[in-house]
């Protein structure tokens, strides 16, 4: 790497941001050629189930890290990992190369993932096809115990500066030291890679996709990363710092005046109001909400209770948690979500099983009904919290009526016991349902007339709707939370909320996107759910919007496509 005239390649912006600094181009790890046979068979295989025993170690970690920062929607990559550390078929295979082929563990697990890598990336399924990552990922995991020159590293950079990858992978989307990276750049992804939505909640510049142009990185030291162009500057000279050093600044100016905001109410140039609500993932994550001028939680996130190191999600522990967020909030509307996990919370230690995609299996409600006595904790919780705020609970992933009469059932008999037992409970607790899947749509006609208001989940939604997995780098151009089609869905939801006198939140990555903001308008769309750090930016974009007399067109321009 070294230094050259200043040349401007492009890519897609991912994530927002102006950064500066030193390039750090991540190596590929080392090709494992001529490897020596291993001189015992069973050491290897003690030594490869002492990585294996490591790497689900770490995973869960990571998993928990996940579900701590950005909740259970994004931390479902991990799980999908544990899932593929214990396939029977992945391991066996290695295993093999140990046995029969007199390998070492690394240079076993090195060709097992090859060979997966090569079978998945041919086949035709596009969610078993974006599987090829996963096993990158999972093989490093193992790598980095038998022997990290062979794995992947972020770590180790001296100084600040900016680092460039040819696949910024999950976990490094997780773990990279913050006090040292100050932007990403990757030959391949998309802005809805799993990463880069990483990236865009943890506020970190990334720009993806810049494929063959990758190759002009070598001839750069110092780079300019431009999170809102999706322009990477190679060698910029003396006009080219000072001008991107202006936009930086003019940035920090940006957001130092969105705090001026706190306090305005989320109102457009003509009168029309929408109020902006945060999403958060942990009682600690109120002060951003109290900071950024919330005008409630939208989405309390409950997994964190369950899983993680002080975890307590007795019904004690739950109640406490709840209250303090509820008093923080000061009688604004505090949306609980109740648990959204894929499988049993780590106290018990279920499995996935063979399911392939826990985003789509045993998950949210489905999960809640089949445990009744963890619900019920649950609901009890909530409940006796209820009488320090103003709380709503949310039921996630519903795709049935029957799923609502139960739920609600279950919550009337947790009020029971309580009143029972002489515990108070707020008169009024609003009921409301996420809207995520094709089915929930289909019949939010009648499954309005049982709740209180409905939250749209665009992330899933989206997925659903277009059968596009985000996480898919080879299909993320299909993802398109704009699609007509995702659009059209959404406006039959809030017209169907709307006849029957209820409420319509948006949550979700498109909640905070500008250019739907006049569609949501326009549906009378009372609420956006969005994460803290995007309040306020959200809150200026209303109050320069002028909606005008003419919403039905609106509506129709956009569900038009």
């Amino acid at each position: 790497m070294g230094g050259g005239s200043m040349r401007t390649i492009c890519g897609v912006a991912a994530s927002k941001g102006i950064a500066i600094g030193k390039l750090c181009i991540r190596q590929n790890p080392a090709e494992m050629k001529n490897m020596p046979p291993a001189a015992d068979a069973n050491i290897e295989i003690q030594r490869l189930y002492a990585a294996r025993t490591a790497a689900e170690r770490k995973i869960n970690k990571l998993y928990r890290q996940a579900l701590h920062k950005f909740g259970a929607e994004d931390s479902l990559i991990f799980k999908s990992h544990i899932m593929l550390l214990e396939d029977h078929e992945f391991f066996d295979h290695i295993q093999s190369h140990i046995l029969h082929d007199h390998m070492t563990a690394e240079s076993a697990v090195y060709m097992t993932a090859q060979h997966f890598y090569q079978f998945f990336s041919e086949m035709e399924d596009e969610y078993m096809r974006a599987r090829d990552t996963d096993i990158r990922d999972v093989a490093r995991h193992l790598l980095r115990y038998l022997n990290p020159d062979y794995a992947e590293q972020l770590n180790g950079m001296r100084e600040k500066g900016i680092v460039a990858v040819e696949e910024l992978l999950p976990s490094e989307a997780v773990t990279f030291n913050r006090r040292k990276v100050l932007a990403f750049l990757s030959k391949s992804g998309s802005r809805y890679s799993h990463a880069a939505i990483l990236l865009r909640n943890a506020g970190i510049p990334y720009v993806v996709g810049l494929e063959d142009s990758y190759q002009s990185l070598v001839q750069a030291e110092t780079v300019v990363v431009d999170g809102f162009t999706g322009d990477v500057v190679l060698n910029p000279d003396t006009m080219a710092l000072r001008e991107y050093g202006e936009k930086q600044y003019e940035y920090f100016l940006h957001l130092h005046a969105l705090h001026e905001l706190r306090g305005c109410p989320s109102v457009t140039r003509d009168g029309y109001r929408i109020d902006i609500h945060a999403n958060i993932g942990h009682v600690e994550d109120v002060q951003q909400v109290l900071d950024n001028d919330a005008d409630g939680i939208g989405l309390l996130r409950t997994e964190f209770l369950y899983l993680g190191n002080n975890m307590d999600c007795s019904e004690e522990g739950q109640f406490q948690a709840y209250k303090k967020v509820l008093e923080k909030m000061q009688g604004k509307r505090v949306v609980i979500r109740t648990l959204d996990v894929s499988e049993e919370p780590e106290i018990s230690q279920w499995r996935y099983g063979d399911r392939v995609n826990p985003a789509m299996g045993f998950r949210a409600i489905r999960f809640s009904l089949r445990r009744p006595d963890l619900f019920l904790t649950q609901l009890r919780a909530i409940l006796r919290a209820s009488v320090y705020g103003k709380a709503a609970v949310l039921f996630p992933v519903v795709t049935s009526e029957e799923e609502v009469i139960k739920a609600k059932a279950l919550l009337q008999q947790a009020r029971a016991s309580l009143e029972a037992e002489g515990v108070p409970v707020a008169d009024k607790i609003e009921i409301g349902i996420m809207i995520e899947t094709p089915a929930a749509v289909i019949l939010s006609d009648r499954l309005a007339s049982m709740v209180d208001f409905f939250s749209i989940g665009t992330n899933d939604l989206t997925q659903y709707i277009l059968a596009t997995d985000r996480m898919n780098d080879s299909i993320a151009s299909l993802y398109n939370p704009r699609h007509p089609a995702v659009l059209r869905m959404i406006d039959m939801t809030v017209a169907n909320a709307k006849k029957h006198g209820i409420w319509t939140s948006i949550c979700g990555e498109s909640a905070a996107d500008a250019e739907l903001l006049r569609f949501y308008l326009a549906m009378g769309v009372e609420e956006l759910s969005v994460a803290p750090s995007a309040v306020l930016e959200l809150r200026r974009i209303v109050r320069q919007t002028t909606l005008g007399k003419h919403k039905d067109r609106i509506i129709q321009k956009y569900c038009n496509g």
